[in-house]
């Protein structure tokens, strides 16, 4: 999900859920105690220099049960972050606090935010020699096609 996309959807919201991946909700006195920039510059293991970036929230629960982020007070803190530190229509990436700090994408399922997992992967499968994996076929399905190239067909 992009800034844009949150900010469209804050304003037809009166409450905001967050939703794990295992279906709990992220507490309702959650805080957003960040929202910003992060910039990411590397080599990856082919050698090839990347940059990415993401907007970032970070939810935080605390024992301030009466806390309550309302949609306008969260779109207000987005506009200001995209202000101040000139944050473009990224994608947003929210750090949450499992066992460790957590990263994952953003979704919307029409009433909460969807946090959705995040993998890692091979930026340089062809540099590593790592076969992509290809799909496996039945010979029986095969079998059972029709080719167009017969001896009579006149096509060889």
């Amino acid at each position: 999900m992009k800034l844009s996309e949150i900010k469209s959807t804050l304003k037809t919201l009166e409450t905001i859920g967050f939703q794990l991946p295992n279906g709990a909700l992220v507490p309702a006195h959650f805080h957003v105690t960040e929202v910003g920039k992060i910039t990411k510059d590397f080599i990856d293991c082919g050698g090839m220099v990347r940059h990415e970036e993401v907007a970032n929230f970070q939810l935080w629960k605390a024992d301030d049960y009466d806390h309550r982020l309302h949609p306008e007070k969260l779109l207000n803190i987005i506009e200001l972050s995209e202000k101040v530190l000139k944050i473009e229509d990224l994608e947003i990436e929210v750090e949450y606090q499992g066992d460790t700090i957590g990263k994952f994408g953003l979704d919307f399922d029409g009433i909460n935010f969807l946090l959705t997992t995040k993998k890692t992967a091979c930026l340089a499968l062809d540099a590593c020699g790592i076969a992509v994996s290809k799909p496996k076929v039945k010979l029986s399905d095969i079998q059972n096609q029709t080719s167009c190239c017969t001896p009579e067909s006149g096509c060889c």
